[in-house]
């Protein structure tokens, strides 16, 4: 029993953004079972708490400015928690608003620690995942909060509003991978500026950070296969 809680230790400890990126995903899944259900809002509030909790962790361990994270991670955990706690549409947007700054500030730390090193390692090929989906949640926040703030910020072609934090992830998808299906429009001047920020920071994601991990992926099975060639 101690060798096994030694060796999930030892996992967790060398592949954070792993269990990020997959807490992310199961939540998706969260997302499309409990969509509609009455008791919806408060299982999936707690379960995007832990989800903080996580990115939290994962900052944690990164090389960041450790007062900087403490009061992002501090005032955004509060604001989350009591958001769940509280039906409030100014609480909402706040906490919306200082989630978006904390996955932006965790996404930008993880391609900093991406793009540092000169080797490929299993823990930032799962760090490139999570990190596009740390991306397409926090411009998620940042639609919720900019709807809340301004609504009808956004307009959908057989939806009216008000929107739901999954239908705003779903369009945040679409942005980041430039593959806007057009159902969810951004009408107003800051949600169209956001939106336009989506898709380049996007483009910009693949065009750098993924490409160079692809190459230095097959640089890496390139010397590898060297010594071999010589035998």
């Amino acid at each position: 029993m101690n060798d096994r809680r030694t060796d999930w230790r030892t996992r967790a400890s060398r592949h954070p953004s792993a269990f990020l990126l997959a807490a992310q995903l199961f939540s998706l899944v969260l997302y499309a079972v409990l969509d509609g259900n009455a008791s919806a809002r408060a299982v999936l509030g707690t379960f995007g708490v832990l989800i903080l909790a996580l990115v939290i962790w994962v900052l944690r361990r990164s090389t960041t400015i450790r007062w900087v994270t403490q009061v992002l991670a501090a005032v955004a955990f509060v604001l989350s928690l009591s958001s769940v706690l509280v039906i409030s549409p100014t609480l909402v947007s706040w906490a919306s608003t200082m989630e978006a700054v904390l996955y932006f500030y965790t996404a930008g730390s993880l391609i900093s620690y991406m793009m540092e090193d000169t080797r490929v390692t299993a823990d930032e090929l799962f760090a490139a995942g999570a990190t596009f989906t740390l991306l397409a949640w926090g411009f998620a926040y940042a639609f919720l909060a900019c709807e809340t703030w301004i609504p009808g910020s956004f307009r959908g072609v057989d939806h009216p509003a008000p929107w739901t934090f999954f239908e705003l992830l779903y369009t945040s998808f679409n942005n980041l991978s430039s593959t806007g299906s057009g159902d969810i429009v951004a009408v107003a001047a800051p949600a169209r500026v956001l939106v336009m920020l989506e898709q380049f920071t996007g483009i910009a994601y693949i065009a750098v950070v993924v490409s160079r991990l692809i190459g230095m992926t097959i640089i890496l099975h390139r010397d590898k296969d060297k010594p071999s060639r010589r035998d």
